[in-house]
């Protein structure tokens, strides 16, 4: 048996390539997305009641992966990339349905003239433009399992510190705790993490360059993108 789903919305992220993206939810809560609903999905009864929610549970697909295909065994970054696990018992991308599942805050819900109810979100891990397939309230009281473990995956993996080389007086305060909440979670693949290679990525409206030493993210490079006029 199949079903057939469409996006009810979609995210406006501030990651326009995959590169950079937190690889879990919440772990760069400073990180701001919006969720704009699909024009039959625009009418505010849909969302009716859910302004009482903290949190909400997005079904979302992987974009960006066009032509790879899902592998029974996967080689998680989070243990190293060396150590083969089944696809079911990690959270890789590369899924036989291609799924996402995420946690996130909500930092309001408001009315847009032309797109109508506009969600605006913390700690987002998804590329700009994610297809959004359905949305749940967070429930305290269910989702959070007090006794829940894994022996695999206890704490995420953390740089010691973050060093700007250069000038950062041209973001503001959220976007510069943002970025090191990113960088702390140390974006590089996880089996090239030997040397001082430089790394780039971009975020928001933002170019940014480091490398890691001796476990600490060293910022060489931001840079403001140029903005195309329409």
């Amino acid at each position: 048996m199949s079903i057939t789903i469409s996006p009810i919305a979609h995210i406006i992220s501030e990651f326009p390539q995959k590169f950079g993206i937190p690889r879990q939810p919440l772990l760069a809560p400073d990180v701001l997305a919006k969720i704009v609903f699909e024009p039959e999905y625009r009418n505010p009864d849909c969302i009716r009641g859910l302004e009482c929610s903290t949190h909400i549970w997005l079904i979302w697909e992987f974009t960006g992966f066009s032509g790879k295909q899902w592998q029974p065994l996967v080689r998680p970054p989070r243990l190293g990339g060396n150590r083969k696990m089944g696809v079911f018992a990690t959270r890789s991308p590369l899924r036989p349905n291609g799924l996402g599942l995420s946690a996130v805050r909500v930092k309001s819900i408001y009315q847009d003239p032309e797109l109508g109810p506009v969600i605006e979100i913390y700690g987002a891990d998804m590329l700009d433009g994610t297809p959004i397939y359905d949305i749940k309230p967070y429930v305290p009281y269910t989702d959070s399992i007090s006794d829940a473990s894994t022996t695999l995956f206890s704490e995420p993996e953390k740089l010691s510190a973050i060093r700007w080389q250069c000038d950062t007086s041209a973001i503001d305060s959220r976007q510069l705790r943002a970025l090191e909440e990113i960088l702390y979670q140390d974006p590089r693949p996880a089996y090239k993490k030997d040397g001082a290679e430089t790394y780039a990525f971009e975020f928001s409206n933002l170019h940014i360059e480091f490398q890691v030493i001796e476990n600490e993210a060293i910022v060489t490079n931001l840079q403001k993108k140029v903005q195309m006029r329409k």
